[in-house]
């Protein structure tokens, strides 16, 4: 009973915006009126809202590829050496997840200005990166913890190199943790407002397209994007969900 309340004050919302997003009225009242998908029609002509999808799958992409760069080495650092401090590097690689979006964005901000850097798509992507790398670095971090030594240990003394090994052995066993973890870090990233709304210059995302809009009011159109926003992360967390799963008998 507990369970059934708390999944239904989790999920009733969700389901209402979906539902009200084929609303024939552009009233939010119950009951409806009828069913329509003239807001998703709608949609496809909205010049505005096409960019703002563009350009949050551009930050999506590029601060998913950047942390993918950073988090990898990282968690094998992590995992593989020993090094004076390595304690405090843990800790530094995992503070921007605990931290609250507004901070880091805050943060962000006053050190971009510091440099003298104008705010873009371009330092949204950094501000994201920052705080999602520790996504990357704990996935991969735990996969790395139950893949055995003696897989690198045999390909050494095979005569493998380092990178040799890494690319033939270590990757392949560590593929479905990265995978995983860059496809959560592209969800966080497209759907983020408070990094966003405190780096991004004059080129709105999808979700700051989305608040701005909202604050002359909410609309079937609004309800309809964040209906597509639903299914598109959806897809996204569950396929995540599967490839960072351990297989039956996986080594």
């Amino acid at each position: 009973m507990t369970i059934g309340a708390i999944l239904a004050f989790l999920y009733v919302p969700i389901a209402v915006l979906v539902l009200f997003s084929f609303n024939t009225s552009r009233s939010l009242s119950w009951p409806m009126e009828g069913l329509t998908l003239d807001w998703y029609r709608k949609l496809a002509g909205n010049e505005q809202l096409i960019e703002a999808v563009g350009n949050s799958f551009y930050v999506a992409t590029c601060s998913t590829i950047l942390t993918l760069v950073i988090g990898v080495p990282a968690a094998l650092a992590l995992d593989r050496l020993s090094f004076s401090g390595k304690g405090a590097f843990r800790k530094l690689v995992l503070l921007p997840i605990a931290l609250p979006g507004i901070i880091t964005g805050i943060s962000m901000l006053i050190l971009f200005r510091m440099v003298g850097f104008t705010l873009s798509l371009e330092t949204v992507i950094i501000g994201h990166a920052t705080a999602l790398l520790a996504v990357v670095v704990t996935q991969v971090y735990a996969r790395l913890q139950r893949l055995p030594r003696s897989y690198e240990e045999a390909s050494a003394d095979l005569g493998a190199s380092g990178l040799q090994t890494f690319f033939f052995v270590t990757l392949p066993n560590i593929r479905s943790a990265v995978i995983g973890a860059g496809l959560l870090s592209f969800t966080l990233s497209f759907d983020e407002i408070p990094v966003t709304f405190f780096l991004t210059g004059r080129d709105n995302t999808l979700p700051m397209y989305i608040w701005s809009t909202m604050r002359r009011g909410l609309t079937p159109e609004i309800n309809a994007v964040g209906a597509l926003i639903v299914a598109f992360s959806a897809v996204l967390i569950v396929l995540s969900v599967i490839l960072m799963r351990d297989k039956p008998g996986a080594r």
